[in-house]
């Protein structure tokens, strides 16, 4: 089965301490492949008590869109589960290089557990398995932060992570499936994220198959997600869905 499982949809530094919303990431399951985005906080402990059970042990790789903690905090204890503890070296990790550098996120010996620790850059495409997948732009953030469009075989996914809008964003995701980092309702002055109006505006122009709302900050939480995604859809006249905590969609139904 082809599917995507939100193991969390928290954003913003409010929402995943208080853990009002799980910030565990995205797994991506497409052509015997499986794929974690973004293991942020409790990333393992979701994965184990999903229904059904998602094991790590079956992860062929992870991806950091970028080194917040929020979006990196269980990278080394995934690698160690993906590893069997270390013990059987696998997988491959991909991450921008200031995740790697300096004040790394990614431990040295956890790096020493898999196959292979690839760096992102712009304008690059990478294969994992059987599926690949591009970096087509840097985004504009406080850390050094991609997006992905993701290719199966027969279906394109696109992640549209952390970012303030900027002229032309949305032409470089153009994925069947479109999931969009949506921290505010509406933009402010100096936060580097993308709001609601922010999102239509991508929307409109892509007209995906389906339009994913998550990563939500407070103000999105408080006007009601699944309501605003209710209403993108029928002013855009195309189906948007806001993610929920455990949110699974089946890819083969898209």
């Amino acid at each position: 089965m082809n599917f995507i499982k939100f193991l969390g949809t928290a954003g913003a530094r409010f929402v995943v301490i208080k853990q009002l919303r799980a910030s565990g990431g995205i797994w991506l399951s497409l052509d015997n492949t499986n794929l974690l985005i973004d293991p942020g906080p409790g990333s393992l402990v979701r994965c184990l008590a999903s229904k059904p059970r998602l094991n790590p042990e079956e992860l062929d790789g992870i991806i950091l869109t970028h080194r917040h903690i929020d979006h990196s905090n269980d990278i080394n204890i995934m690698i160690e589960a993906m590893t069997h503890g270390g013990f059987k070296k696998k997988g491959k990790i991909f991450a921008p290089s200031d995740a790697l550098e300096g004040e790394p996120v990614i431990l040295s010996y956890a790096r020493e557990e898999v196959d292979e620790v690839l760096t992102l850059e712009e304008g690059k495409d990478y294969k994992l398995k059987n599926i690949k997948f591009s970096t087509p732009v840097r985004h504009m953030h406080g850390v050094e932060t991609y997006g992905l469009n993701v290719y199966g075989s027969s279906i394109s996914i696109s992640l549209i992570s952390d970012t303030r809008y900027f002229d032309g964003l949305e032409t470089f995701y153009d994925g069947d499936i479109l999931i969009i980092n949506v921290v505010r309702l509406e933009e402010k002055e100096g936060i580097e994220h993308l709001s609601l109006k922010d999102a239509e505006k991508i929307l409109a122009r892509n007209k995906p198959k389906l339009g994913i709302l998550t990563h939500f900050g407070m103000t999105m939480l408080r006007a009601k997600p699944w309501k605003l995604a209710e209403d993108l859809s029928n002013k855009l006249d195309m189906k948007v869905i806001a993610a929920s905590d455990g949110l699974k969609i089946d890819l083969d139904k898209v």
